[in-house]
Order: C-alpha cells, then sequence, then structure tokens
C-alpha cells in the first residue's frame, strides 16, 4: 500500500502489518498513545482517529483514495492530529469508539473514522467516506472541512456532542437481576427456526450478506442434545453443509473466508480470519460428535491442514489474516477461467471426460459467476452428482484430491494476498481449542500437539510477571489482554486438558481464572473488558454482545462454571453474578448472546462431572471411546491418576487396582464403578 520514494511517518516503527501499511502515506499519522495526545493539546486541534486491520478491502479502498492523496493529506496535517489504530491490536479502543458510532445512529464497519476532541471524547465519524460526493454521502474533503471550521467557529457545539456521546459509553446501568430461567432457550430457538433459510442454510437478515453463525449453530447443537428436537440438527447440518459446499469455502485450498455477500453462500468477501475457522472448526467437531458422519470429520481436517499449511507460524502459532485482495483486485487469487483450468488439468494426464466432470462438479462455465470468472462451489449434492456422473464415492474423492492437489500448486504460484501475520492471544487460543477439542473427539494426537504447541508458545511469548499480553509478531509482544484474551485461554488450555489429562493446563486456567477475578470483576456483577490502569481510554466498557467471536463476558462464564465443575468453587458465584447481571439483554435479545447461552445452559443444566481413576483393564480408555463415538454429551472429565491440586480428584483412588470412575454432579457423586458400561450409564443419568 505504500508509495515508493516517499518518506516514512511515525508508523514506520511500530509493528502492525495495518499501521506499516500507511507508513508512507503523506498523512502525518500518529500511532495511539501519549505523543498524539499530547500534539493534539499543544496544537489545539481536533483528531482524527482511524482504525481498521490489514486485510480489510474498504481500508485499502480509502487509503488509495484519500490518505494517499497529497491535498487530502496537506489539509489533514494542518488542521488535525491524526491517529491510525490496528483494531486487532487494540479491540477496546475499537469497541469504545464503535458504540459512539452506533449512538450517532449509524451502522458500524471498517475503515471506522472518528473525529475526536483532546481529551478523547467523540464528536462523530462515520465509516467508509468516498473522496468525491457519491450516493448521498459527503466527501471525505467535505466532512474534514466541516469539523475543522466547527472547531474553529463553533467549538461549544462540537463539545456538547462529544459529551453527551460520551455520556452513554460505559457499561449498560441496568440493575441486576434474577438469573434468567431456560424459557430463553425457547424464545431463542423460536427465532432461529422462524429466520432459518430452508433452502440454502444460514438465518435470514436483512442485510444481502450472510455471516457464518458457528456460535449459534453450537448453541443449537447443544439444545438438540437436551431436547431431541431433530429439527435444530437439521438447522446446523444443513447450514454446514451449505456453506461447505459454497462459495465463501475455498474450494482447493480449504478455509472458510469472512462472509458471504449474497443469501447463497457463492460469493464471498474473500479475505479469511482465524477466528472463523476456529469457530467453524469447532462446530464441526461437535457435529461429528453427535452424528458420527464421516464427512464432518474430514472437513474439519480440511480447516485444520489449511491453517497447519497458511496460517502457522514456525513456533506452531497461528497468524491472524489473509487479505481479499492482492494485485489490488478483491478475490483475483481465488477465482479462475475455465479455460485455465481445463489447461491445467489436461496437461497433468486428466481426461476429458474427468475434466468435464469437475467442471459440473464447482459449476465452472466460459461465462463464470464473478466477473467473468468462476468461483468454484458444488451447485447440486454431492450424491445427486455421483448419480448423475456415474461414479462412485471413493472413485470421485481419489480424483478430486488429485485435482485439487493440481490446482493448488497452480494458484501457489499467483500473487498471494496480504497475510496478517500478528499472533492474538484470543484468536490463537479459539483456534487451540478447536484443534484440542478435535484431538479428543477424533483421537488424533497430532492435532493434540499442534494444541500444546500453540497453547506453550502464548504462555512463554505472551506472558509476564503481571499477566498476560495480546499481541506478538516479529519479536514484540505488546498491549495489555483483554478480558477475551484471558478466558478464551482459559477455555482453551480446559480442552487440553480434556485431550491431555495432564494438569498443567487446567492449573494454568485456575491461574486464568483467578486474575480475571482480580483484573476484571465489576463491583455490579460481570466483568470489565479492560484492565483498571489502561490510561488511553476514557471508559472502561462492559460488552456482552457475541459477535464475529464470543465476548469476554460470555467466555469467562463459561470459563468459570467449568472451574467450578472441576470443584474450583470459589469460581461459581462470580458466574452466577454476571448471569444475573445480564439477565435482561439475555431475556430481549437473545439471539446476540449465543455463547452466552450456552454459559446459561451450563448453569441450568450442569454436565456429569467424570473422574476416571485408571487402572490397568483398560476400561478407562474404553469410556473414552464411548465419549467419542456415541455423541454422548460430556463437558467435565477429568484423569487418569490422583492429583492433588484438582479438587474433582482428590481423595479418590482406583479401588484395588481397577479402574474406577466417580460419576457426579455439582461435586455429589454416585457410587463407583469399574466398567465403562456402568459409568455410561451413570453419565447419562446425570446428563438428564
Amino acid at each position: 500500500m505504500s508509495s515508493s520514494g516517499r518518506p516514512p511517518n511515525r508508523l514506520a516503527k511500530e509493528k502492525s502489518p495495518y499501521l506499516l501499511q500507511h507508513a508512507h502515506n503523506p498523512v502525518n499519522w500518529f500511532a495511539w498513545g501519549e505523543e498524539a495526545f499530547s500534539a493534539a493539546q499543544s496544537g489545539d486541534k481536533p483528531i482524527l482517529l482511524s482504525i481498521g486491520y490489514a486485510t480489510c478491502h474498504w481500508c485499502h479502498v480509502m487509503e488509495r483514495e484519500s490518505f494517499e492523496d497529497e491535498a487530502t493529506a496537506k489539509f489533514l496535517n494542518e488542521n488535525f492530529v491524526s491517529i491510525k489504530v490496528d483494531r486487532e491490536e487494540r479491540p477496546d479502543v475499537d469497541q469504545i469508539y464503535m458504540k459512539a458510532l452506533h449512538a450517532t445512529g449509524q451502522h458500524g464497519g471498517w475503515p471506522l473514522n472518528m473525529f475526536l476532541t483532546t481529551d478523547l471524547k467523540p464528536i462523530t465519524g462515520g465509516t467508509y467516506f468516498p473522496p468525491q460526493p457519491a450516493h448521498g454521502r459527503p466527501s471525505f474533503v467535505q466532512v474534514l472541512e466541516t469539523i475543522s471550521n466547527l472547531w474553529k467557529t463553533d467549538r461549544k457545539k462540537l463539545t456538547e456532542s462529544a459529551e453527551s456521546l460520551a455520556s452513554v459509553l460505559g457499561p449498560s446501568q441496568a440493575n441486576p437481576g434474577n438469573i434468567p430461567s431456560p424459557a430463553v432457550f425457547e424464545t431463542v430457538i423460536k427465532h432461529a427456526k422462524q429466520s432459518f433459510d430452508e433452502i440454502r442454510g444460514g438465518f435470514v437478515t436483512n442485510g444481502p450478506n450472510k455471516f457464518p453463525p458457528s456460535m449459534s449453530m453450537l448453541f443449537l447443537l447443544k439444545q438438540f442434545e437436551h431436547s431431541g428436537d431433530t429439527s435444530l440438527l437439521e438447522m446446523v447440518e444443513t447450514t454446514c453443509d451449505a456453506m461447505k459446499r459454497g462459495g465463501i469455502y475455498d474450494q482447493i485450498g480449504g478455509g472458510l473466508s469472512r462472509y458471504s455477500t449474497d443469501h447463497d453462500w457463492l460469493v464471498p468477501h474473500f479475505e479469511k480470519m482465524l477466528y472463523d475457522n476456529a469457530l467453524f472448526a469447532r462446530t464441526l467437531v461437535e457435529l461429528f460428535r453427535i452424528t458420527g458422519k464421516e464427512r464432518y470429520k474430514l472437513w474439519a481436517h480440511d480447516i485444520f491442514n489449511y491453517v497447519k499449511r497458511d496460517m502457522t507460524s514456525p513456533e506452531g502459532a497461528f497468524y491472524s489474516a489473509e487479505d481479499a485482495d492482492s494485485e489490488g483486485e478483491e478475490g483475483k487469487f481465488y477465482v479462475w477461467k475455465a479455460q485455465e483450468i481445463d489447461d491445467e488439468l489436461k496437461l497433468h494426464g486428466i481426461d476429458l471426460e474427468d475434466r468435464k466432470r469437475i467442471a459440473r462438479f464447482w459449476g465452472i462455465s466460459a461465462r463464470g459467476n464473478f466477473e467473468n470468472h468462476s468461483i468454484l462451489h458444488e451447485p447440486v449434492l454431492r450424491e445427486e452428482f455421483l448419480r448423475g456422473a456415474g461414479i462412485g464415492a471413493d472413485a470421485w474423492d481419489t480424483t478430486l484430491a488429485r485435482v485439487r492437489e493440481l490446482l493448488l500448486a497452480k494458484r501457489s504460484i499467483r500473487v498471494r494476498p496480504l497475510r496478517d501475520d500478528k499472533v492474538l492471544t484470543s484468536w490463537n487460543a479459539l483456534m487451540i481449542s478447536a484443534l484440542a477439542r478435535a484431538g479428543f473427539v477424533f483421537n488424533d494426537p497430532d492435532l493434540t500437539n499442534r494444541a500444546k504447541q500453540a497453547a506453550t508458545f502464548i504462555l512463554k511469548t505472551l506472558r509476564t510477571d503481571s499477566g498476560l499480553l495480546r499481541r506478538y509478531r516479529d519479536g514484540e509482544a505488546r498491549f495489555d489482554a483483554t478480558l477475551h484474551d484471558y478466558a478464551s485461554l482459559g477455555l482453551a488450555l480446559v480442552d487440553l486438558y480434556q485431550a491431555t489429562f495432564e494438569s498443567s493446563w487446567l492449573l494454568e486456567a485456575q491461574k486464568f481464572g483467578t486474575q480475571i477475578q482480580e483484573k476484571f470483576a465489576a463491583e455490579q456483577g460481570g466483568f470489565y473488558d479492560t484492565i483498571a490502569t489502561s490510561k488511553d481510554l476514557i471508559v472502561r466498557t462492559s460488552d456482552v454482545y457475541d459477535g464475529v467471536e464470543p465476548s469476554g463476558n460470555s467466555s469467562t462464564i463459561l470459563l468459570f462454571l467449568t472451574l467450578s465443575g472441576y470443584g474450583f468453587t470459589e469460581f461459581q458465584i462470580l458466574a452466577e453474578k454476571a448471569l444475573g447481571r445480564f439477565a435482561e439483554t439475555m431475556e430481549t435479545n437473545g439471539p446476540a448472546h449465543s455463547f452466552m447461552l450456552l454459559g446459561l445452559d451450563q448453569f441450568h443444566r450442569p454436565p456429569a462431572e467424570i473422574a476416571i481413576l485408571q487402572g490397568n483393564d483398560g476400561e478407562g480408555e474404553r469410556l473414552l471411546a464411548k465419549l467419542r463415538n456415541t455423541g454422548m454429551m460430556f463437558g467435565i472429565i477429568a484423569g487418569t491418576a490422583p492429583e492433588k491440586a484438582i479438587p474433582l480428584l482428590t481423595d479418590r483412588t482406583a479401588i484395588a487396582g481397577k479402574t474406577t470412575f466417580y460419576i457426579c454432579k455439582n461435586m455429589a457423586c454416585a457410587t463407583p464403578v469399574h466398567t465403562a458400561e456402568e459409568a455410561v450409564a451413570l453419565i447419562q443419568q446425570a446428563n438428564l
């Protein structure tokens, strides 16, 4: 994105790929911090705060149109202090000013361009501004001129606006209520059924886009496990199947794009985010656990293979994202001309009949389906295709694997989109959870080891004597971790414990729980998103919206209830207090809190607590096999040897050398049993 020959600005000193993209703009950018704040105050200038991220398409567009423009930059430099923020490094800053934008009645998005007073209060703002007036929107320069003139001639109007906006930015002042009843689940299920797209999967919204609803699907799967309502399972299967067949999924290289620009899942916004792929993979793992259908296991592996190939650092941690754009065009890396595919396959000996089948299977045509190119997708169900093609599933899978390999090699010589190689704690935690859960459910040590390697890197590199940091890149660990970082990592370490029974992972999760209590707990219940010592923020927020990833409060509630299930009962009351604190928002807008509802579900219907004390008879492994393969619900599992530090295992032994199972609920245990079948019966009874 930089312009050659232009001297760098202050952003050249930063590590963020997004900030470095702007390091050669003629705009006199500052990074978020005291230097910028002092410049605004001493120069008596308003602040332009511009927030985005490295793989943001419209951020690239606005940079080319406005921030690379000499005249626009000159006006900015003379009249504003301009600050660039990477929202992925500083989600706390982004959250505050996005909330301010919403308070003005505007939809959010990135780039987020907000105008601030010298004491960081938001005046007004918007997202993308065009270089010329268009579609009823003023040009960026017109907006700049308006704000600058008002600052000089009618500052009182701006400061009053800023005071008004700032007053709505703190946590909700609603009084804590009673913990919501399970009736909330039925309300959310009813909403899901009403908005479900029965033909194309997913859930219909007012806009043209469709986003991967992974957290909603995890909630629906949990409700299916409780109720046996097959319509809930069908919604999840239909959605996952449609997404995997669609253009939103990279049919050649694997991995899910950010969202679809249509309701058919065909034309994606081509950027790939780590968190989307982690949450989708986790959904596929749970689908396999519940249904035993092999395709979900294969699809999860496809995502994990993509992450291993393209999104994993040499140390085993995970990068953040891949851009939608390459060579200045969105999607150029991913789309194909029909002749290009046919020529490549012919070159490698794929016969004419199979080349025709490939074209039909992936909807490839000379006309194309996206700007005279083809986005590969599966326009018909695979079973229908196989019947029509007169070919068996195994033979076709062999052909398809070979074709994918050839086209991936061909695609790899193209100019790749930018990869944002930041390592973010919370996003890594989501992928660690997915890998660890898959390692357990699939009985796959390689996936478990990948989770362990990433977790080890995070604990070694992003933990300090005083707590966690959020971002690592190019040898630098920086920025105080948010509540979401702490809680997501805690949940990931619990998943690692269940996959390995290595007690150190669970005890680390307990430590993070204690730090959350010390650093983030709010007196009225729930948790702040940031630590109290974050002096560069005008307010401490307390977010509960489960958007593209779980909110920090949602993850904390689930973590605390899970730790309590292991016997660390000091966390139970904090989780209950948070559920009461956010009762009103769950009751009035439950679909926006899918992950928090998983915590509420665990409160009302706590899973069996399974303690396995291993003997030499193999019964422990038999039970684990049954948990993996019978679709049985479980959430708390511990073993295999006595561990004084884990209360669920304390003072429990393998009786007479035999494997002994202690099946408990709310820390009250049934009579110990010694066979996997007896344990299964008790688990099923406890889960009722």
